[in-house]
């Protein structure tokens, strides 16, 4: 049985005065999740240094994680940022070797192309699979580019900029094929999507809370399978990435021997109040069944917007979107203050006009969307 989706919306109070499609940039607030930043308060007024909560917090959020994407607790750090913990990772690679190899693809968000790119003094090669005419990324074109000297293929899940999901089970084929590790970035899609990284046998993926896992920002995660954690170790380091945390020990390096290893310092104790809060509700809900939601509002959009004559540059199959919907505008940043005028909240990237999808949307936000589009068509269409 479907969750009661309808019931479930009067949990976020911005969709009582907002159309919010805006979840690809930073979810709507649920109630639960501004209870725990308010418990954080009362925490520290009450208590103060509260460590022993804290702690917990932290490695609640690592549990709920790794069940989130079906890995265990120990392949999971629980990071300030997918940047910081790419760059643990990055830092325990070594590129002086013949596999110096980085394919990366033209979809990635700018932290997965550049942390690689900071890799090129210590002999990273980064490699660009481009896209295809049709504004979609083959599988070919990452066949040509992976060969016998990749060590990585660090590619997204879906792409920020136009919703297109990539088909991470072929280029994972093709990765193992030639002996290279896959790690997925799936930011734009982890809370959206059902995600099973044993399913999809990539090494490593990174994401955040503050999208589609209905949390907050300055919280990430970095999923590191089992059997390379020990084998890598990050130059970048810190207290809580150590062995023994409590040793307070300055004599040595002494990392975790899990993915705890991949983390730093002080972990971010109030987003991991609300980063719990969040992946509390979303694994209530189930993914499964916020897939299915997505997918049938973002078809629904698209078909919206083509009987307005506005296709969108989102791909029309499901296999190959997530829950993003582009529309393209001569002038995107204006579009999306109009947008905003008429309450409905949405985002920009290049020329394109984001709404993307949770399941606290309904088909009533699609709709708001589409006649506000179609009352804009004229003036602000694609060019």
């Amino acid at each position: 049985m479907e969750p009661d989706f309808e019931a479930l919306r009067k949990e976020f109070p911005v969709l009582e005065r907002k159309t919010y499609l805006n979840s690809g940039s930073y979810c709507a607030l649920a109630n639960e999740v501004k209870s725990a930043f308010e418990a954080y308060m009362e925490d520290r007024l009450l208590v103060g240094a509260n460590w022993d909560v804290w702690v917990a917090k932290n490695e609640s959020v690592r549990a709920l994680v790794a069940q989130l994407l079906n890995a265990m607790p120990d392949e999971i750090a629980v990071t300030a940022s997918v940047s910081a913990g790419l760059n643990a990772l990055a830092s325990a690679l070594d590129f002086s070797g013949l596999r110096n190899k980085v394919v990366i693809s033209d979809f990635e968000f700018p932290t997965n192309a550049q942390i690689w790119h900071a890799q090129e003094p210590r002999g990273a090669k980064v490699a660009h699979v481009p896209r295809a005419a049709d504004g979609y990324i083959p599988l070919e074109h990452f066949e040509r580019a992976i060969d016998e000297r990749t060590q990585l293929v660090a590619i997204t899940h879906v792409c920020f900029r136009n919703g297109a999901k990539l088909d991470i089970p072929g280029i994972v084929r093709l990765a193992r094929a030639k002996g290279a590790r896959v790690l997925l970035d799936c930011y734009q899609s982890v809370g959206s999507l059902d995600i099973d990284v044993k399913a999809l046998d990539v090494d490593f993926a990174a994401g955040g809370m503050l999208k589609y896992l209905l949390g907050t920002a300055g919280i990430g995660f970095l999923y590191a399978r089992d059997s390379l954690v020990r084998g890598l170790v990050p130059l970048n380091s810190g207290w809580f990435a150590q062995a023994e945390i409590a040793a307070m020990d300055i004599t040595a390096n002494r990392p975790a021997q899990n993915a705890r290893r991949f983390e730093a310092g002080t972990p971010p104790v109030v987003n991991c109040y609300a980063a719990e809060a969040g992946l509390k509700m979303l694994l209530r809900v189930g993914t499964p069944a916020v897939e299915r939601r997505v997918s049938a509002l973002t078809r629904r959009c698209m078909e919206g917007l083509e009987q307005i004559g506005w296709a969108s540059v989102t791909p029309p199959e499901d296999a190959r979107r997530g829950a993003t919907v582009a529309a393209p505008s001569r002038d995107s940043a204006r579009l999306t203050k109009e947008l905003m005028k008429r309450d409905i909240v949405t985002s920009y990237r290049d020329d394109n006009v984001r709404a993307s999808f949770h399941f606290y949307n309904n088909g009533d936000d699609v709709n708001t969307f589409v006649a506000a589009m179609k009352e804009l068509r004229r003036e602000l269409g694609p060019a």
